[in-house]
């Protein structure tokens, strides 16, 4: 009994914990006093600053609580304790934010920050973990800021396992849950009204993926290219891809240090993410509003057509008489249908015109270099 009633005011702690800064978080300095005065409770409920950030501490307390719930009183009774997720990774945050909860709380977060960088899974759960704060529409901007903060603090070694002893964790379990931890950091990249958090958001984006085991990476990026439903966001993916694609071939060529096995250039679906945007739905994109992720699918395309042919490789299978063809008839030439007449259009605005241009002048590259393959293959 005594453990569940422990287990009850823990939740209920987290629970306003989240209350409190959705309400008053936005005013940071009313909000300390009370941060303050809450911290010390989490030594009383067995709370950590690891177990708070990484989900544990949250998952056990569930466990006993409710551990002889049938599954629809579980529902019932957790949806008290909505925000207690969000609670716990607070409880963090807020221990970044002023140096007087973290003493209050009797809690180290410098050697918090280390373990996360040394231990690959736990900081796959963290990052988990922050998802809650980056996508609760209810949580002031300030606090989002200061969550990247802590994610870019935790990941400023810039790779997978930096500095640790071990061997990479197969992140095969967690890509589901690091997929949705990036699509909420899509959210800030697209929405956040402060510059510094945008960009912030967008190194966060690389750091993660750069973190996630080279396997599973392309899967994860063309899951979000394809779930990205603005251009601009779409075309920062795809330059992401163009990157990744560029070190390998660094690596390749001797340029840089040997690292991880590439996977970009042995996988034929690389041509995949090209073709959706250059073809959607079978069909030529709507260029006047996807302009942005077109010229991305362009360049992308002529760079592996490039590289491929210098150094007279067929890895994506791009060289091949069949896709080179099918590039030719089904994705360039109606897009320079497309692209020509709206060009003569007058109807269309000086604006939009001048946008296309780039588009066409990429365009009318990969179609010449298309051609000449076809011709000496």
């Amino acid at each position: 009994m005594h453990d569940k009633l422990r287990a009850l005011l823990t939740l209920f702690i987290l629970q306003i914990m989240a209350l409190v800064s959705i309400s008053m978080g936005h005013e940071v300095s009313i909000c300390l006093p009370l941060m303050v005065q809450l911290t010390p409770l989490f030594s009383h409920c067995g709370l950590s600053y690891l177990g708070c950030i990484t989900g544990t501490d949250v998952d056990k307390t569930k466990g006993i609580l409710f551990e002889e719930c049938v599954e629809e009183e579980y529902v019932n009774e957790m949806s008290c304790f909505s925000l207690a997720r969000h609670g716990a990774c607070l409880v963090v945050i807020w221990g970044h934010i002023s140096n007087a909860v973290s003493e209050s709380a009797k809690r180290d977060l410098s050697d918090l920050k280390n373990t996360l960088r040394i231990n690959q899974e736990q900081r796959w759960q963290s990052i988990v973990t922050l998802k809650n704060i980056f996508s609760c529409s209810d949580l002031p901007w300030e606090l989002k800021k200061q969550g990247m903060d802590f994610l870019l603090g935790i990941t400023e070694s810039g790779g997978a396992s930096a500095g640790s002893t071990k061997e990479p964790v197969d992140s095969s379990h967690y890509i589901t849950s690091l997929y949705g931890a990036l699509q909420s950091i899509e959210i800030l990249m697209m929405s956040a009204p402060d510059a510094a958090l945008r960009k912030n958001a967008y190194e966060a984006m690389k750091r993660i993926l750069a973190d996630i085991t080279p396997s599973h990476r392309l899967d994860v990026m063309k899951a979000l290219i394809t779930s990205s439903r603005a251009s601009s966001m779409t075309a920062l993916l795809i330059n992401l891809v163009r990157e990744e694609m560029h070190k390998e071939q660094k690596r390749v060529n001797g340029e840089i240090s040997p690292g991880e096995n590439g996977t970009f250039w042995s996988n034929s679906g690389i041509l995949e993410i090209v073709e959706n945007v250059l073809r959607p739905q079978g069909g030529p994109p709507s260029v006047l509003e996807d302009s942005d992720a077109v010229l991305s699918a362009l360049n992308l395309y002529r760079y592996i057509l490039l590289t491929e042919h210098n150094g007279k490789s067929n890895r994506t299978g791009v060289l091949s008489e069949t896709n080179l063809r099918r590039a030719y008839d089904e994705w360039l030439l109606p897009l320079r249908t497309l692209v020509t007449a709206l060009m003569a259009d007058d109807d269309v605005s000086v604006e939009y015109s001048c946008g296309l241009n780039p588009l066409e002048l990429v365009l009318y590259r990969c179609i010449e270099l298309v051609e000449e393959q076809l011709k000496n293959p």
